[in-house]
């Protein structure tokens, strides 16, 4: 099943949305295309382990993750709770009708909390300006961050 959630990557001042695309299929492997970085690929781990103790389990299929657009490059551990969302809802483990609705960011630590990202303030008012989302979640200083339109 494809399952899209959306995040952002930071470039200086401004943000842009990336598409992240979950598709479980039929085999057993990982795979991660988009350009991202070593510690987007490495997000595997965190996600994995994240899932595990907050008592869902990690599908053990075919798994891509496609960050859109494909031409710019994705850096950071931010993208590891909109990963981790997708697998839910791909596998059937969370709905998934309303999240195209969310704008998500955040790093997961292997027991599951989610961490502070960097760029916030340029990711927050990106998700402000859009006409595509009605909220948007990310952790700022530990502290879990919502808005609504």
């Amino acid at each position: 099943m494809l399952v899209k959630t959306y995040g952002s990557a930071v470039f200086g001042v401004n943000a842009l949305t990336i598409t992240i695309e979950v598709n479980i299929s039929g085999g057993n492997k990982y795979f991660m295309v988009g350009l991202p970085d070593n510690a987007v690929k490495e997000s595997l781990q965190r996600v994995e382990s994240a899932i595990h103790v907050s008592g869902f389990r990690m599908p053990r299929q075919k798994i891509v993750v496609n960050l859109a657009p494909a031409d710019i490059r994705k850096e950071g551990s931010a993208y590891d709770l909109p990963i981790a969302i997708g697998i839910l809802a791909a596998s059937g483990q969370i709905p998934s009708e309303e999240l195209d609705k969310y704008f998500i960011m955040g790093e997961l630590s292997l027991d599951g909390n989610i961490q502070p990202i960097k760029g916030a303030l340029p990711i927050a008012i990106q998700a402000q300006y859009s006409k595509t989302f009605t909220t948007f979640l990310f952790f700022y200083e530990k502290k879990a961050i919502t808005g609504r339109k």
